[in-house]
């Protein structure tokens, strides 16, 4: 998170813009992508062993997720090319942001690029709509809600993007996301029954309950939930794409054991939905991760934020797993459970909620401010930016093996 600054007044009173330095690009640091391949192995190694070892998925299933992985991989290269060049276009226009825990060190004082989540969700976009040519046919039923999904991604990249440069406040932040989930609201068709849990059967005597329009209201909010919750949690180098990443790598395993262990082609298509949609978002988040992790050389701004929360709600909504996808976001549900009191009002709000950086050790204090990140500091004592970190998301794979495991205990979260 960085404090921004555009313009600055000229003496003839129009809006005057500030002269970036000379080779923009050139003061991006390297991508780091050793840590990039790290997140990759540890993610791919047992993704790819569920799909060619675990479970016997049929051929033409498996060559379409195959398909989307490689144009995938051809979107990560794309982002991962793009990203200097528009850093130096932000910076023209003066989009750009101080590292504030890095203050009264040499990097505090640095101008790291805002808002290249435009990059990643432009290309995910390409990405995406080029995958059609390859599974989709015209006639195909699943047509309209892959456009429907895309179109609301679209909006709420649109929307995102108006936010880093409006700098809009919070009450019309919750309202964006409701605006940007109508096509996928409107196109949507799937059920709208949710399964009991197992152990609360007995008490509600249903074991599927039928919830109607309220459940497209629910999935209204969902989307509402999921691009705010990855918007708040933040604050330090590479946390925003981090958890992005990780809860990415969870849902691609998960639908990969659903897949596996059904019978029903409608459920697996579902899944395998979920799947043509998540490939692109992890890879073309990786890209932005090898210039956003610690120390950034870029700031992904609340147009990633909300591009990653609206395509993951979406996953979850299209892929008919919404429920599980909130197990998913249990540190983002913790996180926004801390901020109520002063989200509301309650408790005063700063306008930048981050822990205390000590420049002469590096370390970072927790602040009595309701965030995870410094409760967790709180808890843990006083650590680095990147070790609070792997930290935070090793916390979040911790809680995202819950629902995986379960399902390749029983093959059914709930069941």
């Amino acid at each position: 998170m960085g404090s921004r600054r555009r313009v600055v007044s000229a003496d003839d009173g129009r809006p005057k813009f500030e002269t970036p330095q000379a080779d923009a690009a050139a003061q991006l640091r390297p991508a780091k992508f050793s840590t990039i391949l790290i997140f990759f192995a540890l993610f791919s190694i047992p993704y790819f062993y569920l799909i060619f070892s675990t479970y016997n998925i049929e051929y033409q299933l498996k060559k379409s997720i195959l398909i989307n992985a490689f144009v995938s991989f051809l979107g990560f290269c794309i982002t991962t090319f793009m990203i200097p060049v528009a850093s130096k276009y932000v910076l023209r226009r003066n989009l750009f942001g101080y590292d504030i825990n890095k203050k009264g060190t040499p990097d505090g004082s640095i101008k790291v690029p805002e808002s290249l989540g435009i990059v990643v969700g432009i290309v995910f976009l390409v990405v995406a709509i080029l995958f059609q040519y390859f599974n989709f046919t015209a006639d195909s039923n699943w047509l309209v809600e892959y456009n429907a999904a895309l179109a609301s991604i679209c909006f709420m990249i649109l929307l995102g993007f108006v936010d880093d440069v409006l700098d809009v406040p919070w009450r019309v932040k919750l309202v964006l996301p409701s605006i940007a989930a109508l096509p996928l609201l409107m196109a949507y068709a799937g059920h709208t029954t949710i399964v009991i849990p197992k152990p609360l059967v007995p008490y509600i005597g249903l074991e599927i309950l039928d919830l109607g329009w309220i459940y497209k209201l629910y999935m209204g909010l969902l989307a509402v939930f999921c691009t705010n919750s990855i918007n708040i949690h933040a604050g330090i180098n590479g946390l925003e794409v981090g958890q992005t990443v990780v809860i990415a790598c969870a849902i691609l395993i998960h639908n990969v054991m659903q897949i596996g262990t059904a019978n029903d082609p409608e459920y697996k298509q579902a899944h395998a939905f979920s799947i043509y949609l998540g490939q692109p978002l992890l890879a073309t988040s990786l890209a932005l991760l090898s210039y956003n992790w610690y120390p950034s050389s870029v700031f992904v701004g609340d147009t990633y934020t909300y591009f990653a929360g609206m395509t993951m709600a979406v996953i979850g909504i299209l892929g008919h797993f919404s429920e599980t996808l909130l197990i998913f976001f249990t540190p983002q549900v913790l996180n926004f459970l801390l901020s109520l009191p002063q989200l509301a009002g309650i408790i005063p709000c700063p306008r930048h909620r981050l822990p205390r950086f000590d420049p002469e050790t590096g370390l970072l204090t927790g602040t009595s401010d309701g965030t995870l990140v410094n409760v967790f500091l709180r808890q843990f004592g006083r650590k680095s930016e990147k070790s609070l970190c792997l930290l935070l998301l090793v916390f979040q794979v911790h809680s995202n093996q819950v629902p995986c495991i379960k399902s390749i205990n029983t093959g059914s979260l709930f069941y």
